[in-house]
């Protein structure tokens, strides 16, 4: 997140769980391997790339399928670097790679809905977190008061219109106004941590 950056680590055979773009991953593993750092600090000292998301990928943290829909139908990816941000006024923030094809379309949009995912839901995180395709193929979702898809069984979700955008590095923080949200008190949430779901 940008408070607690995202770790790039491998969900399985399907890609990383990052940004919903494993083809962004794959840019950003040539660009690692050929610098060898992911940042230089005012007094010189580099961070090393496998470093970097070995440590981070420490942090466990929940999943979430960020989600709108435009003319050409819904439109989500997945994501683990959510956080609330503030009660009054409601807000919450993520942060999407530069990447990203499909944020573009989301912002297009001006709203969108984090879905909270469930334990159950790893095949659902897996293709998400691809890019392209259609994604809500066999997908059973309803719209929000907003008009964003809310995806069945969902561990929780929270409906906002976007706020504002800053640059975050290599990626841009999403700032979104809460105006609706709830969760399911019987479900327990999808858990990464490590490279692997828990």
């Amino acid at each position: 997140m940008p408070a607690q950056a995202t770790a790039r680590e491998h969900a399985g055979h399907a890609g990383r769980v990052v940004d919903g773009a494993a083809t962004q991953d794959a840019r950003a593993d040539a660009v690692a391997a050929t610098a060898g750092a992911v940042a230089t600090e005012a007094n010189g000292k580099t961070v090393d790339a496998a470093d970097y998301r070995r440590v981070l990928g420490h942090f466990p943290s929940g999943v979430t399928v960020v989600a709108s829909e435009d003319a050409d139908g819904p439109v989500g990816f997945a994501c683990q670097a959510f956080s609330a941000l503030s009660l009054d006024p409601p807000l919450v923030l993520f942060s999407v790679g530069h990447g990203s094809t499909t944020w573009p379309r989301i912002e297009a949009t001006g709203r969108f809905c984090v879905n909270f995912l469930a334990d159950d839901h790893e095949d659902l995180c897996r293709a998400f977190a691809v890019s392209g395709g259609d994604k809500f193929a066999g997908v059973d979702w309803h719209r929000s008061e907003l008009g964003s898809p809310i995806l069945a069984g969902a561990h929780g979700w929270v409906d906002c219109t976007i706020e504002a955008t800053h640059p975050g590095g290599d990626h841009t923080i999403v700032i979104g106004r809460v105006h609706g949200l709830d969760a399911d008190g019987e479900s327990n949430p999808l858990i990464f941590h490590r490279g692997a779901f828990g």
